[in-house]
């Protein structure tokens, strides 16, 4: 990988290890914004960072065409995921939410064998599988009996990490053609509208703390806005198979991020979980060389 290769995954890796952070310090119920008004404020930033790039590179119009599918995408990668995991927040740590996401190489394994892929029971990704889920089990058992997190909420986390791992392959399949950029562009857009009437409604009542419009505002423009922007960059370098292993650099940054800057507690899940979900992820998504 070239020089620029490298800075832009290590720029991606931490650009999309960050939100969890931002996203608790956004949804504190006594100082923040409700979930819904944070989705709408992030996607309405975003869609205004990414639509410019978009009609730059004349792949809005094609994104636009392609609403339905991009409607789904929508629904399945913002709508639906970014509520729920901005919901489970308010009562789990950022970095148990990052750790959860890693899943998502998992989930998109299993996605793709029922779509026909038969690489998929190769000796080592259904190691991948294997391992990936014992570490899921531990992770979900071992905070679920000690009380260290909230069921429920760790449920939606691996619901949301369901959606984003077919949102990808379904409107990739769907939309080969059109960039990335515009399909997220237009994506946001649909998201902000969705979720502005909850936001006017669900405005705070209470003082909105500095800290939580700061988190809102960086979630908006690196997480969301630039974020895109540059993992699409780095797609086009070396491929958005290879680019999809940043997961595991934002997972471990997610986790690093929640113990050093909101003080949250390194629990015995994590730690037993986190190496297993990374490595079952990486085996889970390797692909063999003749495949």
């Amino acid at each position: 990988m070239s020089r620029r290769g490298w800075f832009l995954f290590i720029l991606v890796g931490f650009l999309w290890g960050i939100p969890y952070l931002f996203i608790k310090v956004a949804v504190n119920p006594d100082n923040g914004f409700t979930p819904a008004t944070v989705v709408c404020l992030r996607t309405a930033i975003g869609a205004a960072i990414l639509i410019p790039l978009a009609m730059k590179q004349r792949q809005l119009i094609f994104a636009i065409r392609g609403w339905r599918y991009v409607g789904a995408y929508a629904l399945l990668e913002m709508i639906g995921p970014w509520i729920l995991i901005g919901t489970a927040e308010q009562k789990i740590s950022s970095g148990l939410a990052g750790l959860l996401v890693a899943s998502v190489p998992i989930w998109a394994t299993l996605f793709a064998s029922m779509r026909g892929d038969k690489t998929v029971w190769q000796p080592k990704r259904l190691f991948g599988i294997i391992v990936g889920f014992i570490g899921l089990i531990a992770v979900v058992g071992i905070e679920s009996i000690t009380g260290s997190a909230d069921a429920l909420s760790i449920f939606m986390v691996l619901l949301a990490s369901i959606g984003y791992s077919y949102a990808v392959m379904m409107v990739q399949g769907a939309l080969p053609g059109v960039s990335g950029v515009a399909i997220n562009a237009v994506a946001m857009a649909m998201a902000a509208i969705f979720y502005l009437p909850f936001a006017i409604a669900q405005w705070p009542q209470h003082e909105i703390s500095s800290g939580a419009i700061r988190a809102v505002v960086g979630l908006g423009v690196l997480s969301t806005g630039a974020a895109f922007a540059a993992f699409f960059t780095l797609a086009n370098i070396i491929g958005v198979a290879r680019g999809s292993l940043v997961t595991y650099l934002n997972t471990a940054c997610a986790v690093v991020l929640g113990v050093v800057i909101l003080g949250e507690p390194l629990t015995t899940g994590i730690i037993l979980g986190l190496p297993l979900v990374l490595i079952g992820s990486y085996f889970a998504s390797r692909k063999p060389v003749s495949a």
